[in-house]
Order: structure tokens, then C-alpha cells, then sequence
């Protein structure tokens, strides 16, 4: 059962950059598409990025779209989800996540995620 810890989220004002981190566990990290979703409490959970097994595709929510840089290091495990420009709506607890395929598609399905990490953007 592969595990993801998430770190990096913080209070930031509006405009500023943060760099999320996800470590994963296992040794088939490298098998799979993995991805950034978040969620504000009251509503859904909403996808923001994801990167195909190799780090060859990306794809990012229109919210998002050119703000945000969505990353993986095979070699140790981790992806990355660096955020610039960031705005007061970008609030939320973001989620690391595997998928069960290797490269991402809309409604690829969520093998695991982690426990999140909370991103305050202060106006």
C-alpha cells in the first residue's frame, strides 16, 4: 500500500509563491500518474494538476492553468506542485494523489492520497 506525505503548505499573502511536496512510499512510484486535487470544507474536492508516470504530460485545471507548476523526481520518490501568483480563492487543504494509470485522462481513477496540507493566501 503505497503512502504520500504532503508538506509545505503555510500561511502566504496574495501574489506570493509556495512549493508543495509530496513523498511517496514504495517502489512503484515511477509506475503512475500522480496528481494535486484540493478542497475547501463544504465542497468538493476539486482537481488541480497532474503528471503522467514519466513527467513527459502535464495537466492543470483552468483555474490554475500558468500559475502553478506541477513536477516529479522518480529518482526520489516526490512530486512537487509549485504555486506562484497566488490568490485569496487558491485557499484550501491540497491532497497528493496517485492514480491507477500511467498517464493521465479526465476521471482517471484515485488509487490513494495523503492526508493534505493546508494553504492559507491572505488577501
Amino acid at each position: 500500500q503505497v503512502q504520500l506525505v504532503e508538506s509545505g503548505g503555510g500561511l502566504v499573502q496574495a501574489g506570493g509563491s509556495l512549493r508543495l511536496s509530496c513523498a511517496a512510499s514504495g517502489r512503484t512510484f515511477s509506475m503512475y500518474a500522480m496528481g494535486w486535487l484540493r478542497q475547501v470544507p463544504g465542497k468538493e474536492r476539486e482537481f488541480v494538476a497532474a503528471i503522467s508516470w514519466s513527467g513527459g504530460s502535464t495537466y492543470y485545471a483552468d483555474s490554475v492553468k500558468g500559475r502553478f507548476t506541477i513536477s516529479r523526481d522518480n529518482a526520489k520518490n516526490t512530486v512537487y506542485l509549485q504555486m506562484n501568483s497566488l490568490k485569496p480563492e487558491d485557499t484550501a487543504v491540497y491532497y497528493c494523489a496517485r492514480y491507477s494509470v500511467r498517464v493521465y485522462y479526465t476521471g482517471s481513477a484515485l488509487e490513494a492520497w495523503g492526508q493534505g496540507t493546508l494553504v492559507t493566501v491572505s488577501s
